[in-house]
């Protein structure tokens, strides 16, 4: 893929689509838990900054930013629970990527699709390290538009093959399980948050609701669980009870983000937390025995959507999943963009 200076690879949603279906589901989620890893193990090679958020009573616009010296990129996301009511999504975003060495953009592409995949292949990744060891049987609490891409993504890069669902809406659980017919889970649909943990290794709460909700009681959290705390996002969002993060070790992306807008918002800012990128490059300790109980407070970071953006990036080439933008000025003088504007009228 090698574009004219005027233009841009741009990704729609329809691309998206038959890129992913054309690559396979479960083999783009694997390919796309090596690139979140491989960006993870350089992590102190990206620029760093919490999002930047609009906040409204009705939810939250935000930019996601970040380079590695060679490229930049950026995701504009959008996180807003009672679109449902009107027939919109409750996140949808779109991306940018572009080469340092010049400022121009490589890459234009929707994103709504692609953080759904690359937060459950965040998810995957953490818990490769942090899950128990053979783990296979998975609680997704909340059954909206993220729960089949987390399972697919654990189905895939570690081998969770049953799972159980519970949603305050039993049309989403039926949603999710109807959606994930032939892809070889076996599936239970619950009647509570108490039966659906009943038995699972990990716990994902994906849960919408922009409040602080109790969605998982201290009570119901064994020994040996790894929990995968998704969907509180944002300050004042929360999924978990104070009592189970203080019995739990608690691994984060980037800790100036999630002590705002992550479950740790609870506690006091000094409570310990290690970063994931720590254990995956082997400096800290991930789970380290059959009791232990392990959180991934998941908030989502800007270098996962580099990864997702790069990972796209070397997959277009030699396909049709894209179309030319013509979005970039070039006059044949680069110092006479007036007189490009007026020869447009001849």
């Amino acid at each position: 893929m090698n574009p004219k200076l005027n233009v841009v690879p741009f990704v729609s949603v329809d691309h998206m689509m038959k890129l992913v279906l054309s690559i396979g589901i479960e083999r783009f989620l694997l390919e796309l838990c090596a690139y979140v890893e491989d960006d993870f193990r350089r992590w102190e090679s990206f620029d760093k900054v919490a999002r930047v958020a609009a906040h409204s009573p009705d939810g939250v616009i935000e930019l996601m930013p970040t380079s590695d010296g060679a490229a930049y990129g950026f995701k504009y996301v959008n996180g807003h629970p009672k679109n449902t009511r009107d027939g919109r999504q409750t996140v949808t975003a779109f991306g940018v990527m572009a080469d340092v060495a010049n400022g121009y953009p490589v890459l234009l592409t929707e994103m709504t699709i692609l953080t759904a995949l690359r937060t459950a292949a965040t998810s995957a990744v953490a818990a490769r390290h942090l899950a128990p060891k053979g783990a296979r049987t998975m609680a997704i609490i909340g059954n909206g538009a993220q729960a089949e891409f987390q399972a697919l993504a654990m189905r895939a890069l570690i081998g969770v093959d049953r799972l159980r669902l519970y949603d305050i809406d039993r049309a989403a659980s039926e949603k999710c399980r109807l959606n994930l017919q032939g892809f070889g889970f076996d599936i239970a649909i619950c009647e509570g948050t108490e039966e659906a943990v009943q038995g699972a290794e990990i716990v994902t709460t994906v849960t919408a609701d922009k409040q602080c909700a109790t969605i998982l009681t201290d009570n119901l959290v064994g020994a040996g669980i790894h929990i995968n705390a998704v969907g509180g996002d944002c300050p004042g969002k929360t999924e978990l009870q104070a009592a189970i993060l203080r019995r739990a070790d608690i691994f984060v992306e980037y800790p100036p983000q999630t002590r705002i807008e992550g479950e740790i918002q609870q506690l006091s800012p000094d409570h310990p937390v290690t970063e994931l990128w720590r254990v995956i490059v082997g400096e800290a300790q991930g789970r380290t025995d059959g009791r232990q109980i392990t959180l991934f407070d998941s908030v989502g970071f800007a270098t996962e959507d580099f990864s997702a953006l790069r990972y796209v990036r070397d997959k277009l080439t030699g396909t049709a999943f894209y179309e030319e933008l013509d979005l970039l000025a070039d006059p044949d003088d680069p110092r006479d963009l007036f007189g490009m504007l007026l020869r447009a009228a001849a």
